[in-house]
């Protein structure tokens, strides 16, 4: 039997035109993604996404990446007036070319007046910018801004006022600031020396240093304090290269100015790359009828080794029952160390044969075979 087909109702035609809304929206959608990929892909036919090449970026040892640009500037709305004098500050960031800062001030919007300019340097830190303007009338109204400058343009930040007023001046000084000296030099490590006297102001410090005068790192900013007393400061810096020379000074700064150090200069240790140790097997001391003292000199050469000795009564240390003493630890310096181990319960009368031998990830390297006899 035939069964008999369904009218085709209002309920059907309803499904079907539900169905059909649906076809129409997902061709619909397709066909706006292929076009959207087509422009996408006229504009950039790589298919790579190209970043933005003005962004200033550091290494890790503080080097630039990116190409130099005009400084940024912004100027603190906020000044600190008082009966004849003002504290002022802002910010500049050196985006990577020597860069100096100074204040412009008067009456007018038209400014007309500067104060000293400051060096800070040629990183890619934001640095903090304060000056002490005296000279002023009082309970009168100025304008001021920052501006700064260096190779790639000069930049005036936004313009401010202020009013002074009878409030007495501040007594202080800008500290003063004396780069002393680097120690404990590596491959890739040094410690900076200076010494502070922050002259009774609160006072920060920091260093700069570069692979030239015009520098470009920043270390961290730290206190100096308020004392009226100079102190010492040091910072201990990472990631230098090898064999290479750099600049380096110490600045500080209070409400009443910032100071630049002299700058010195310092050469980094090499080996350019650090490779196996060198080991030199040197004179048995301290020899007794069962004991001696052995040594070496030996130089990790930029990576970290550990030593010890191999001695037997075979001349040539290759049987199975040499002996070892302890491993031991010099670190991952360049310069050549002396060590040393001691040996005890020996036969009395009787030589032995002894070696130096120190390992490091890349490779174990033996100093040459040295003897001793111990005594009756």
């Amino acid at each position: 039997m035939f069964r008999r087909a369904e009218p085709f109702n209002q309920v059907n035609l309803k499904n079907m035109n539900k169905n059909i809304t649906t076809v129409v929206i997902v061709i619909a959608l397709l066909l706006l993604a292929v076009v959207g990929y087509a422009v996408w892909m006229a504009y950039n036919p790589t298919g790579v996404v190209v970043p933005n090449e003005n962004t200033n970026t550091n290494t890790n040892n503080g080097e630039p990446v990116s190409q130099p640009t005009a400084p940024t500037v912004q100027t603190d709305s906020v000044a600190a007036p008082y009966i004849s004098t003002v504290v002022v500050k802002g910010s500049v960031n050196p985006n990577g070319a020597a860069t100096t800062y100074w204040f412009e001030y008067g009456k007018t919007s038209a400014l007309g007046t500067k104060t000293s300019k400051y060096s800070i340097g040629s990183g890619f830190v934001k640095i903090y910018t304060p000056a002490y303007i005296t000279g002023l009338e009082a309970n009168t109204t100025y304008y001021f801004r920052l501006s700064a400058n260096n190779s790639l343009g000069t930049v005036n930040a936004q313009t401010y006022s202020f009013t002074t007023n009878n409030t007495p001046n501040p007594q202080g000084n800008a500290p003063t600031t004396t780069t002393v000296d680097v120690n404990d030099i590596t491959r890739t490590t040094a410690n900076f020396h200076g010494r502070v006297n922050p002259n009774g102001s609160e006072t920060t410090f920091w260093f700069e240093y570069g692979k030239t005068a015009n520098l470009g790192s920043v270390t961290a900013f730290q206190s100096a304090g308020s004392q009226d007393s100079a102190s010492p400061v040091s910072v201990s810096v990472s990631n230098l290269q090898p064999l290479t020379k750099y600049y380096f000074r110490l600045n500080a700064q209070n409400q009443f100015g910032t100071i630049n150090g002299q700058i010195l200069n310092f050469t980094t240790n090499g080996p350019s790359q650090a490779t196996v140790p060198t080991v030199t097997t040197d004179k048995t001391t301290a020899i007794t009828d069962s004991s001696a003292k052995l040594n070496a000199t030996i130089n990790a050469n930029g990576a970290t080794t550990t030593y010890w000795f191999e001695y037997s009564d075979d001349s040539l240390l290759s049987n199975v029952l040499v002996s070892t003493t302890p491993q031991q630890s010099i670190g991952d310096g360049t310069s050549s160390v002396s060590v040393s181990a001691n040996l005890n319960n020996l036969d009395n009368d009787k030589k032995y044969y002894i070696r130096a031998v120190a390992k490091n990830q890349y490779g174990t390297v033996r100093g040459d075979i040295d003897s001793f006899t111990s005594k009756k």
